[in-house]
């Protein structure tokens, strides 16, 4: 961080942070918990319908899109609050087969602060996911 920079600035990005972790987390434990929520209020008392399943799914999907949303425009507000200067956005089809720019692009403007939370939730999800199904699901296989 720059020592320099004006103290709301220093509040807008530390306020940058705290929203791209709350939506990071919240991606893979508040939306299916959410989505699962609203589904159980569908069921009812006694079977599981396919309508419940496709609330589930019809919730999930909105939310999971919006907090995409919402951390892409947290990262591009991030960008123009810090000067990074914007990057062409090319769609993978239409890049070179060798991408030698590209490389070069990433070592040039690094990750940012929003990007590293964003990395990390990710991987302590797989993490947790491999963890929780090699060490604490113990299903039994009966014939």
């Amino acid at each position: 961080m720059n020592a320099t920079a004006p103290p709301t600035n220093l509040l807008k990005r530390l306020a940058m942070v705290a929203a791209t972790a709350f939506l990071a987390i919240n991606l893979w434990t508040g939306a299916p918990l959410f989505a699962l929520w609203v589904g159980s209020r569908v069921v009812g008392d006694t079977t599981l319908s396919m309508k419940a399943v496709f609330v589930v799914v019809i919730v999930l999907a909105v939310l999971v899109f919006s907090m995409a949303l919402a951390l892409a425009w947290l990262n591009t507000a991030y960008d123009r609050l810090i000067g990074r200067p914007s990057r062409e956005a090319r769609m993978t089809w239409m890049r070179s087969m060798r991408a030698e720019g590209d490389a070069q692009e990433r070592l040039d403007i690094g990750m940012t602060a929003l990007e590293q939370i964003v990395m990390a939730s990710v991987y302590l999800a797989v993490i947790s996911l491999l963890v929780w199904f090699f060490f604490l699901a113990h299903y039994s296989v009966t014939g």
